[in-house]
């Protein structure tokens, strides 16, 4: 059946960029667009740097211009959260009650942060939206003594940032080191000398037993039984995918809405972004990316698949990839890093925090990490890409 009326479920960069794509690939039906925040779609990325720091207004961070978004003839429903899909009627219901019609849906509600109880403390936040990052900036604005929880890219980002405007920053990690699970020891304690380098107290091992104060937070109490002074905390701990109002739709959730792979969650139903979690076949592995390169594709490739209709659609199998900036470093990963049998640096020296390592997985090429090395990064994940063997990819490093 042919697609006469789409629905995207989420205001989000992997939403817009499957708008667009319908529009693009000729469907000139109705599509509704449904947003949980009153901002139309946003880039969330210069959230913890640029627009942290107030080096950016927030009309920058739009994805699009007024003109281009018109252009799409959407229908927009901002500040409404969908509550509720009914796969038979095909509709979705909304907070307010109104009900939206579809034969084809896109859900791209992205994910929320996860959080830890605050005891009714102010001055204890997340970071996801552009209303989050906001409060935070206007917090800094007074000198606090910052704490970040949770040393992952968010909160690497958050506590770069505050370094750069002078604060006194406190880095807490419950793992031996930064983002260990992915990068390994050896890179993960890369990222924390990088920090230590600018004067972060970092604190790796050690979790968050709670908050201390009156009314507003004065400190952060871990469990090593230290206490850490604080008058502004930022908790980057992960997501969770917003999958909360599928619940008896009938579409399987686990860590996700679970997709095949070509997007497809259900008859006339796909997801893209944070939100989906699919088999993608370069790897052998079913993963859900919350990167931002991947949400523009995914929206993309989700888009297409709710057009073929019952048609076969085209495996998604892309290789993630993303970026963070830090200090003076950009950092970049780029593969499936996790469970790799060695790790080797094929250019630049870990002392100068300038350098690509690769990873290996078997004889095959699984991932490269760069920090100021945007073009080898670059090199290596085509590599991925194409199916490189280790020795293929060492051979190109000597080259």
């Amino acid at each position: 059946m042919a697609l006469t009326n789409a629905l995207i479920v989420g205001a989000s960069l992997a939403g817009i960029r499957a708008a667009e794509t319908l529009r693009r690939d000729g469907f000139d039906g109705p599509i509704a667009m449904v947003g949980d925040e009153l901002h139309r779609p946003y880039d969330r990325p210069p959230l913890s740097k640029q627009v942290l720091a107030g080096e950016w207004a927030v009309e920058r961070t739009a994805l699009l211009e007024d003109d281009a978004v018109d252009g799409l003839e959407l229908d927009w429903h901002l500040g409404r959260r969908a509550t509720r899909l009914d796969l038979s009627r095909r509709e979705v219901e909304l907070d307010d009650g109104a009900l939206l019609g579809f034969d084809g849906a896109i859900v791209a509600t992205g994910a929320r942060p996860r959080t830890i109880p605050t005891g009714g403390l102010t001055g204890i936040h997340t970071l996801r939206t552009m209303d989050d990052a906001m409060a935070i900036r206007a917090g800094f604005e007074a000198g606090p003594r910052v704490v970040v929880v949770g040393a992952g890219f968010i909160g690497a980002e958050v506590a770069a940032t505050a370094r750069m405007l002078g604060l006194d920053v406190t880095l807490v990690e419950a793992a031996p080191a930064p983002m260990e699970r992915g990068l390994g020891r050896e890179l993960g304690m890369v990222c924390a000398d990088l920090h230590r380098d600018h004067g972060v107290d970092l604190r790796l091992g050690v979790g968050v037993e709670g908050f201390e104060g009156t009314g507003r937070v004065e400190a952060v109490r871990l469990s090593d039984d230290s206490t850490v002074p604080a008058d502004l905390v930022v908790v980057g701990i992960g997501v969770v995918p917003n999958t909360d109002w599928l619940e008896g739709s009938g579409l399987t959730i686990d860590n996700g809405v679970l997709c095949d792979e070509t997007c497809l969650a259900a008859t006339g139903v796909v997801a893209a972004g944070d939100v989906a979690r699919w088999p993608n076949r370069r790897f052998g592995e079913v993963m859900r990316v919350e990167h931002w390169d991947n949400a523009v594709e995914q929206g993309v490739a989700a888009a297409r698949r709710l057009l073929v209709g019952e048609g076969a659609g085209t495996p998604f199998e892309p290789v993630p990839w993303f970026w963070s900036d830090q200090y003076d470093r950009k950092i970049q990963l780029a593969g499936r890093p996790n469970d790799a049998d060695e790790v080797t640096v094929v250019t630049g020296a870990i002392d100068e925090r300038r350098f690509a390592a690769l990873y290996r997985r078997g004889d095959r090429l699984a991932a490269v990490f760069g920090m100021n090395r945007p073009r080898h990064v670059m090199q290596y994940r085509q590599l991925i890409a194409d199916g490189a063997s280790w020795d293929a990819a060492l051979e190109s490093a000597s080259s």
